[in-house]
């Protein structure tokens, strides 16, 4: 990892949910996270609405198995935070399910915590 990298950080279970998805999903988001930790956006990557800003980003992959929601955050300057990895289930459109919501909001707070020790 180059020196103006940020590191990257899994919150609660999204590593796990990362590795279950499958390998192109896996390969893109992966990818899609080495540019974040190098200040950079992939072209895939949106702004989540509902966070007050551009801080926490989806990426939207689609495979023959479904669509899959990884989000992050850039908005700490300590890290690159994983916050959520999911497969879209719902069938009323796009929006995320508040389910899903509320895990990130709860995941962005833990980050925010750990960013302040990791800034410590």
């Amino acid at each position: 990892m180059a020196s103006n990298e940020k590191p990257l950080e899994w919150i609660g279970s999204s590593h796990k949910d990362l590795m279950a998805m499958p390998v192109e999903v896996r390969r893109s988001f992966g990818f899609a996270l080495s540019l974040a930790q190098a200040g950079d956006k992939h072209d895939a990557a949106k702004v989540l609405k509902g966070f007050g800003g551009a801080g926490v980003l989806e990426v939207v992959e689609t495979d023959i198995g479904g669509t899959y929601r990884p989000v992050y955050t850039v908005k700490f300057a300590a890290a690159v935070f994983v916050l959520h990895c999911f497969q879209k289930k719902s069938k009323r459109g796009i929006a995320t399910p508040k389910e899903e919501m509320d895990i990130i909001h709860a995941r962005l707070k833990i980050a925010e915590a750990f960013a302040m020790e990791l800034r410590e």
